[in-house]
């Protein structure tokens, strides 16, 4: 009787040939236009800086150094404060209202850098920028991680990342035929494009069962997954572990089912960041400009945004053939085996004692290999460490971030990682220069080296695989203590 019974509920179950992805990939892609557009801002003032510094600049904006450096590095600021604030705006307004809303400083700060008639319209623009990156960067992938179903939701996690990669791309092959201030306007426009899709988008159905609107969330699976979904199964998952969850109390937060997943995800962000990956990228035409590769300096950032797009396309690919830790494993080695022989290479240069010139731009542009003969493997070394990295440490650390935190705390843990992330970005590209200016380049490559063996050892003991895994059996993860326990608990009581 059980196995007649059981070959019943198999044929009455709803395949799942029945799900039609399409709705959810136009979803997706509305949502990721705020990714494209934070990739685009991020490395605006790559192009820009060397237009503003050159001698027929207009001189209301000319930069020198330490405008420069303040011109680079405050939209890390400005990230920051959109993390911060995404923090209370995911659970206050939800995660896609709070996508919506970072149009808002995106525009103004667009506005603001195009008609810019001063420095400081620059830097505010520059900063509002900062802002709107900071917010999409904490809200998109947590709505794409909930409105996805988990057979795909590891290829559409990685989206946030290859959306930003295409995006900085895009800026390094318009910067090849446009002026600075059409960059500006033609960076507005992804942002009014993402608002007007987004209308027409779900909100996400935890969002929706959370205030207590069944009937909408049903509404948004079945345009999600497809008119034929049965949405009884995930309703009723996504409504058991809302259920299960109060207001977190700051007792609670010292429970292991709480600090395990937070602390798991601002750690990775954090070793995301230490691993070197922003100071690096800032420098990255310095160190091309003293290799032996053929292409001009200006087409150099492209080439790079080309590999970055190639490894998070892989990435993608094998995120649910492979795994997240496999992936992990294997950018954590290629960084490591990278920042080693760029460790091993810049030791080996000869460097001026004492301190270098002024300001370490300079000296990078003076040499700080050293040997020409030597300068094609720093070439190749930091090409390694970029694939290294856009193949696991950046994607994943997005996807996972999502994937792992407490639903009752996503949206606040989420804009707390954020913040943590950009902070350390801001603080690491500062003191880089330092280093560089009283020790070389070799002392950084070296600490960054180091935080690679921590990303491999961290990667180890600490992170768990979400492969194939629903939101909720992961939460259960964390509930139970290392087991993933909701299918075993299901087959006994339909048994």
């Amino acid at each position: 009787m059980n196995e007649e019974t059981a070959l019943l509920n198999r044929r009455t179950a709803p395949p799942e040939s029945k799900i039609n992805n399409s709705r959810l990939y136009l979803a997706v892609f509305s949502a990721v236009l705020g990714n494209f557009n934070f990739g685009y801002s991020m490395v605006f003032s790559s192009p820009v800086i060397p237009q503003l510094k050159s001698p027929d600049a207009d001189p209301r904006f000319r930069l020198d150094a330490n405008d420069a450096a303040w011109f680079g590095s405050i939209y890390t600021l400005g990230a920051a404060v959109g993390g911060l604030g995404a923090m209370l705006l995911n659970d206050k307004i939800g995660r896609k209202l709070s996508i919506m809303l970072s149009a808002v400083p995106s525009t103004i700060g667009y506005m603001l850098l195009g008609g810019a008639v001063n420095l400081w319209m620059l830097l505010l623009g520059r900063f509002l920028t900062g802002v709107a990156g900071g917010m999409t960067a904490a809200s998109i992938p947590v709505y794409i991680s909930e409105i996805s179903h988990k057979s795909v939701r590891g290829a559409l996690g990685s989206c946030p990342q290859i959306t930003a990669v295409f995006g900085s791309l895009s800026l390094y092959a318009l910067s090849l035929v446009l002026p600075w201030r059409w960059l500006a306007v033609v960076g507005g426009g992804p942002a009014l494009v993402m608002i007007v899709l987004l209308v027409f988008m779900p909100r996400s159905p935890r969002r929706l069962l959370s205030l207590g609107q069944e009937d909408k969330a049903k509404k948004a699976l079945r345009w999600l997954r497809g008119e034929h979904y049965d949405t009884h199964s995930e309703v009723l998952a996504i409504q058991n572990s809302i259920d299960t969850q109060d207001k977190v109390t700051l007792s609670q937060l010292a429970t292991p089912r709480f600090y395990r997943p937070i602390l798991i995800s601002v750690v990775m962000r954090f070793l995301q960041q230490m691993t070197g990956i922003t100071p690096i990228l800032v420098y990255l035409e310095s160190i091309f400009s003293h290799s032996s590769f053929a292409l001009q300096p200006r087409y150099d950032a492209a080439l790079v945004g080309v590999v970055r797009l190639i490894s998070v396309a892989i990435a993608a690919a094998l995120m649910d053939k492979a795994g997240r830790k496999a992936l992990l494993y294997t950018s954590s080695m290629l960084m490591f085996l990278s920042t080693l022989t760029l460790t091993i290479v810049s030791l080996k240069a000869s460097c001026p004692p004492g301190p270098t010139p002024p300001n370490v731009t300079l000296g990078l542009e003076q040499g700080s290999y050293g040997n020409p003969g030597a300068s094609v493997i720093p070439l190749i070394s930091t090409m390694v460490f970029i694939f290294g990295y856009a193949m696991g440490w950046g994607p994943i650390t997005w996807l996972l971030m999502s994937e792992v935190l407490p639903l009752v705390a996503r949206g606040v843990a989420s804009g707390l990682c954020v913040a943590v992330s950009w902070l350390t970005a801001f603080l690491l590209t500062y003191v880089f220069t330092l280093l560089v200016d009283w020790y070389g380049l070799y002392v950084p490559y070296l600490w960054f080296m180091i935080v690679c063996v921590l990303c491999l050892l961290f990667n180890a003991l600490c992170i768990p695989e979400t492969r194939g895994r629903s939101l909720e059996e992961i939460e259960n993860y964390f509930r139970t203590g290392r087991t993933f326990t909701i299918i075993r608990r299901s087959t006994v009581r339909s048994s």
